[in-house]
């Protein structure tokens, strides 16, 4: 019996680098967005909201909902469920619309 397992579906996984939460160091693979490798560090939540501060994680996970905003390297209100990760990124968690309000 044939296999029906596609050919191309090995992964090639690149090596690891780091990125910077908070002056905190983080572990990152290629092609990993901030989000995934916040959650691999055990970090579920990065974002407080304006009014109440409560704590703000991934939600959707999809680019919708912008509860996942962070800093990447000095440019607020990025979707750490879509920004990918570059070696020496800097992360920092962010308060309501990461502006001076």
């Amino acid at each position: 019996m044939r296999s029906r397992t596609p050919r191309n579906t090995a992964a090639h996984q690149g090596a690891a680098f780091t990125v910077t939460l908070d002056g905190r160091e983080i572990r990152a693979l290629p092609g990993q967005t901030v989000a995934a490798a916040l959650w691999s560090a055990g970090v579920t939540s990065w974002r407080t909201t304006r009014v109440d501060g409560a704590p703000r994680g991934v939600f959707c996970g999809i680019g919708v909902c912008y509860d996942c905003l962070v800093t990447v390297n000095d440019r607020p209100n990025q979707r750490a469920c879509l920004v990918p990760l570059h070696p020496g990124d800097a992360v920092r968690t962010q308060e309501g619309t990461g502006h001076d309000d």
